[in-house]
C-alpha cells in the first residue's frame, strides 16, 4: 500500500506529489464496521516525508477537547460532488459543527463522545461517498476524520472525534516506533 501526499489533481502527476510506502496500517482494535464506532486507523510510513508548500503537518487536538457548535471547520476530499458525479480535483468545503442532537435524530449509532456532527442541514454542503478518511481541520488542528453520512450526501455528516483517541494514537505511535520495521 502507498500514500500519495501533496496531490491536488488525482488524474495526473504533479510536482508537489510524493509517493510513500506504508510500512503498516493499524486499525483501531475496537473498530466496528456495522456501526462505524472507533472508525480510525493509523498509517506508519516506510520513509520520511519531504515538506513542501502542499505537504505540511497538522497539529492534533488535546485529549477530550470539544468543539463548540457553530465552529467553522474545513473538510477536503475527492469524493462524489453529487449523485454519481466524480471529481479529480481536491475539493475544499467549510462546514459548521452542529449540536449532537442533529446527528442523534438522524443516525441510530451516533455517539457524541467519540464522533462530531458536522454540516448545517440548511446548507447543501457535506462530506460524501469517497471522502471517508479525509480530514476535518478546525483552528489549524485535525479535529475529525470523515466517517459516514446519509446516502444522499445531505448534511450533517459524522466525523470521528480525533481528541477521543489521543491516548490510543500516542500509545500506538510509541509502541511501533520502538518496534521499527517488520
Amino acid at each position: 500500500m502507498n500514500v500519495i501526499l501533496g496531490a491536488h489533481n488525482i488524474s495526473r502527476s504533479e510536482s508537489t506529489q510524493q509517493q510513500v510506502s506504508v510500512r503498516r496500517a493499524i486499525r483501531h482494535p475496537r473498530y466496528n464496521q456495522q456501526n462505524n464506532q472507533n472508525d480510525i486507523m493509523l498509517l506508519q510510513l516506510a520513509s520520511r516525508v519531504r515538506r513542501n508548500r502542499a505537504v505540511m503537518p497538522v497539529a492534533l487536538p488535546q485529549s477530550q477537547s470539544r468543539l463548540s457548535p457553530g465552529t467553522v471547520c474545513t473538510a477536503t476530499g475527492w469524493g462524489l460532488v453529487g449523485l454519481n458525479r466524480r471529481t479529480d480535483t481536491l475539493r475544499v468545503v467549510q462546514l459548521r459543527v452542529q449540536r449532537d442532537g442533529e446527528c442523534h435524530r438522524r443516525f441510530d449509532f451516533y455517539t457524541g463522545q467519540t464522533q462530531i456532527c458536522v454540516g448545517d442541514p440548511r446548507e447543501m454542503k457535506s462530506a460524501f461517498l469517497g471522502d471517508s478518511g479525509g480530514p476535518l481541520v478546525c483552528n489549524n488542528m485535525a479535529q475529525g476524520i470523515v466517517s459516514y453520512g446519509n446516502q444522499l450526501g445531505t448534511p450533517p455528516a459524522v466525523f470521528t472525534r480525533v481528541s477521543s483517541f489521543q491516548h490510543w494514537i500516542r500509545r500506538t505511535m510509541r509502541r511501533f516506533a520502538k518496534r521499527g520495521p517488520d
